[in-house]
């Protein structure tokens, strides 16, 4: 291990999850989440619907692709949508149109209480970027860029695999390594060579299946057990525990 970085002697690039790792804003999404689904169970069920819980965010959301997290979950509550189109109005039944009546919630949530990073997170990746390693940003958000923008740290990362750059390269989401791998290639560098760091359960399989050399849980909620589980080599609460100048 490097007594700088907390990382294997050889990796060469680190890739970074956005909303949880980078940014504060896995609470955002987690809160316009619940708010699309339980408006969307109460029309359904009445009054006496089961409402989206924080367990069902970790299972069936966090992480994916949104179109993703909407099937997942609806398929746990026996719930089945027509798949409709990306441009879907928020309002339509579809799978589609769910996600995007959660993205509408999600981007006033934003434009309203502004985004906040992980100061530790942003020192670590100076830190990264000042020892020569390359670095990339790896998100299922298509908000990836308008949010790094809004923190100036657009500049911190030589690649950015996001939800557009997904649905251009056809790749599938997380748990499915694809956006990693992709990163990963983009930079030139071998999987076995660059190390992922994650928040999320589907992050971490995605790290696992794709034989990255290190994969690091962030865990910012108190789910440690699940993320060693899951495939962690390592976790810790904050980038600043590895080292570096964080």
């Amino acid at each position: 291990m490097t007594t700088q970085l907390g990382l294997p002697d050889d990796i060469q690039a680190c890739l970074f999850d956005l909303d949880g790792v980078v940014t504060r804003t896995a609470v955002v999404h987690a809160a316009a989440w619940k708010e699309t689904f339980d408006a969307f169970l109460r029309e359904r069920d009445g009054t006496g619907f089961r409402p989206f819980t924080d367990s069902d965010y970790d299972q069936y959301v966090d992480g994916r692709p949104r179109a993703d997290g909407v099937r997942s979950f609806l398929a746990s509550r026996g719930v089945e949508l027509p798949e409709g189109s990306p441009d879907d109005p928020p309002d339509a039944q579809t799978v589609n149109g769910v996600g995007n009546r959660k993205n509408e919630l999600l981007l006033e949530k934003i434009r309203t209480d502004g985004v906040e990073p992980y100061e530790g997170t942003l020192r670590y990746i100076d830190a990264v970027r000042g020892a020569g390693l390359a670095t990339a940003i790896v998100s299922s958000s298509a908000n990836t860029r308008d949010v790094l923008r809004s923190i100036d740290a657009e500049r911190l990362f030589d690649v950015r695999i996001d939800g557009v750059v997904a649905r251009e390269r056809k790749l599938p989401g997380k748990p499915h390594p694809d956006t990693f791998l992709a990163a990963a290639r983009d930079l030139g560098v071998e999987p076995s060579r660059a190390a992922v760091f994650e928040d999320a359960l589907a992050g971490m399989d995605a790290g696992r299946s794709g034989h990255f050399g290190y994969v690091v849980g962030v865990d910012r909620v108190g789910q440690t057990d699940a993320l060693y589980a899951h495939g962690a080599d390592r976790v810790v609460k904050d980038l600043a525990e590895l080292g570096g100048h964080a």
